[in-house]
């Protein structure tokens, strides 16, 4: 009868463990997404990879709602010293292979005549998302890829670089994935970020550059906020 007894109370502990743990992940997605207010930016979770969590995995707030609906195309083409255009997409593959929700592709130009493009795309479904590089490899570009820091007013967060080349034109890419909460589920929503720079003489400015647009619509990043 004792043993019985011992025996619940450890049934009860592991519950009790259990609970705590999902309460504690619960919690701290109600932390990051429903605490603050849109007065303090729009709150999501970041990640270099799709398919796993990375230890690059962090928290963002961002300037403007980049959660998947309609209003990614509210994205303003007056961001700082940026102007920014629509451009036509004429790539019928991205819409019947990807098949994206919502799918926004501008490019931007900076007071100094700088140049960028911006790509998102938001979707509930995987086949939507594949990592850039896999593009430039099947167009026959060579690829080097590393993940890179980008340092905000306040923390920092990850996007994975890509710079591709072929013949004498040479791209430097920065994305990331961007998630409601840490629960990653599709059926909320998946956006990809991405930003495309041509690359000059050396890979900083263009990185800078791109990491200067990024700073304009992402203010602050950490593991948790």
């Amino acid at each position: 009868m004792q043993q019985d007894s011992k025996r619940s109370l450890i049934l009860i502990a592991i519950l009790a463990l259990a609970l705590l743990v999902m309460l504690g992940i619960f919690g701290r997605d109600a932390i990051a997404n429903r605490v603050f207010g849109k007065e303090q930016g729009y709150t999501f979770v970041t990640d270099i990879d799709r398919w796993r969590k990375t230890r690059r995995e962090r928290v963002v707030r961002a300037r403007y709602d980049l959660s998947l609906g309609p209003q990614l195309h509210d994205l303003p083409l007056e961001i700082g010293d940026w102007t920014g255009e629509d451009v036509p997409q004429d790539n019928i593959e991205v819409q019947i292979l990807l098949e994206p929700e919502e799918y926004v592709y501008r490019r931007y130009r900076r007071a100094d005549g700088k140049i960028l493009w911006l790509s998102i795309i938001g979707s509930r479904q995987s086949k939507s998302f594949h990592p850039p590089q896999i593009c430039y490899d099947a167009a026959g570009w060579a690829t080097e890829i590393a993940s890179e820091e980008i340092p905000l007013e306040s923390g920092t967060f990850y996007a994975l670089k890509v710079r591709a080349k072929k013949d004498a034109w040479t791209h430097l890419v920065l994305y990331f994935f961007l998630y409601p909460d840490y629960l990653r589920d599709p059926s909320k929503g998946i956006v990809l970020f991405k930003v495309t720079a041509p690359l000059g003489a050396s890979e900083e400015e263009p990185l800078e550059l791109e990491k200067d647009f990024l700073r304009q619509i992402f203010f602050d990043a950490g593991e948790h906020l």
